[in-house]
């Protein structure tokens, strides 16, 4: 069923193998299996073209980070449109700049902003998706059948991301179905994902780092998530004893080691600590290592090209731990 679509049809492997097995934990208990999350994108996706997005069509999304936000990022590129996520903190105003000079067809929000939104979005529809996964969208999608993925070749475009850059207003960086394959794809395999990894998702799903990383590689290795909509230092200390793999950034260790109960014990399920977005100080690795007996990973990225390098996955004196050697620091 997604075989022609580049992107969808490599995600989507996972779908097909591990169908009845549980992708994401939420809070509250809820457990979405591989299948079920699959089986919202089509109607994400049905949804979608219903509502008139056509192939190559942008889709602006605005929305709290939920499992259907989720659905609805693998929902567009199977209908062969292109992702647009906008940070939930923009301002109206800020907003207004990206639909007019990305020109969506399509933009779902949150339903408190409805109506600012209706106003600057230059007559393309408007649905919407709320933090607990409602809205138009999510009614629309209910109502759909499934959805056969629209062809996508791999340097077709999958997803737009504003990023500042150095000068001058946002601009929007375009990413191609084979830009996000094959960067997921190698990440996989540098830092051994495999089906047996649970992987602490903190992290908001308007950037690279937390839509494109890390849900991407935990597709593409039939990994799980502990899906949080923010970072929580109770649920990720909560969830630490049966995962295995936390991606964040700097300031979800410094304020993880804030807190007493991070300890060795706690931390002995873990394999593998990383942190990108920023630099991490050498004073945070070493605290790290101290408390946990783990050496944090880092690795660096742009918005234009998801992540360009990464620290090694070394084997040091202590079996499963890691080296982090750079800016010419045994600690990176």
């Amino acid at each position: 069923m997604y075989d022609t679509n580049f992107l969808i049809s490599r995600l989507g492997a996972t779908c097909e193998e591990r169908s009845d097995e549980p992708f994401a934990q939420l809070p509250g208990g809820r457990r979405v299996t591989f299948g079920d999350l699959f089986a919202g994108a089509e109607r994400m996706a049905s949804a979608l073209v219903t509502s008139g997005v056509t192939p190559g069509d942008r889709v602006a999304v605005q929305v709290a980070k939920t499992i259907e936000a989720v659905e609805l990022y693998l929902g567009t590129v199977m209908a062969g449109a292109v992702f647009l996520p906008l940070n939930p903190a923009y301002t109206t105003p800020e907003v207004a700049y990206f639909l007019g000079d990305a020109t969506p067809a399509l933009v779902v929000c949150d339903p408190a902003r409805h109506s600012e939104i209706v106003e600057i979005s230059r007559e393309a529809p408007v649905l919407t998706l709320d933090a607990n996964g409602q809205g138009t969208l999510r009614n629309l999608a209910d109502d759909q059948p499934g959805f056969k993925a629209v062809a996508r070749g791999p340097n077709d475009l999958a997803a737009i991301l504003y990023t500042s850059g150095t000068t001058g207003r946002s601009k929007g960086a375009m990413l191609s179905h084979n830009n996000l394959a094959s960067n997921s794809m190698v990440l996989r395999d540098y830092w051994r994902f495999t089906p047996d990894d649970i992987l602490i998702h903190a992290l908001p799903i308007f950037h690279t780092h937390g839509l494109f990383v890390a849900t991407n590689v935990a597709l593409l290795a039939g990994a799980q998530v502990v899906f949080l909509p923010q970072f929580d230092t109770d649920a990720i200390l909560d969830a630490m004893p049966n995962a295995t793999v936390l991606m964040g950034v700097p300031t979800f260790y410094t304020r993880l080691l804030a807190d007493d109960r991070l300890t060795v014990e706690r931390a002995a399920n873990m394999r593998l600590f990383i942190s990108g977005s920023a630099p991490l100080l050498v004073d945070t690795h070493k605290a790290w290592e101290t408390r946990t007996t783990h050496r944090i990973l880092e690795r660096y990225g742009m918005t234009e090209t998801n992540m360009n390098t990464s620290n090694p996955m070394t084997a040091t004196a202590a079996p499963g731990r890691l080296v982090c050697p750079c800016r010419g620091s045994r600690y990176g």
